[in-house]
């Protein structure tokens, strides 16, 4: 394939306006809009622009660095936590400093005196339940028995264990003396 390509047309032409190389049917210049021929704009390209796209009013300075910090949110962002991270390095280099130089005249407190954990409840008994007042008319087996629903039926071990439970002792053979 060679630089030339049969489908592309040779003939170029300068912009007798702007002395760009263009091609040779075009109408307009595409660099400045004029006739590539005379050199003359026919129509003027800037006020079609303005006509269409309404230019924005002049922005006031603060205005414009709010644009510029909307449109580089990410920048902005990485500034802002570099001024954080310096300020609390700053802030840490001043506290050093600051405890290196100037000594407390204070007596120095032991460390067992500040966690000293002899004199302190242990935090893992079990706490007493409290006392539960209630009413039972002085039974209290009452209180231990079950309510049955109506309908319901007893097991049938536990009626051969309550019959066995009531039934009076067989009577002993009399023996002679």
């Amino acid at each position: 394939m060679t630089a030339d390509s049969p489908n592309v047309s040779t003939d170029r032409i300068a912009c007798a306006s702007c002395k760009h190389d263009i091609d040779a049917v075009a109408r307009l210049c595409p660099y400045c809009g004029a006739d590539p021929r005379t050199g003359t704009k026919p129509v003027d390209t800037q006020a079609v622009l303005q006509e269409m796209f309404h230019p924005r009013p002049a922005a006031t300075a603060s205005e414009s660095v709010v644009e510029f910090a909307r449109h580089r949110q990410g920048i902005v962002i990485a500034l802002a936590v570099g001024i954080v991270i310096l300020l609390l390095a700053g802030l840490h280099e001043y506290v050093t400093r600051r405890n290196a130089r100037d000594v407390s005249a204070a007596a120095a407190i032991p460390l067992t005196e500040v966690t000293d954990l002899s004199n302190q409840q242990d935090e893992n008994r079990q706490l007493p339940l409290p006392k539960m007042e209630f009413q039972f008319d002085g039974h209290p087996q009452t209180m231990r028995t079950f309510v049955v629903e109506p309908g319901a039926i007893t097991p049938p071990e536990v009626v051969a264990a309550q019959q066995t439970a009531t039934a009076p002792p067989a009577p002993a053979a009399a023996k002679p003396h």
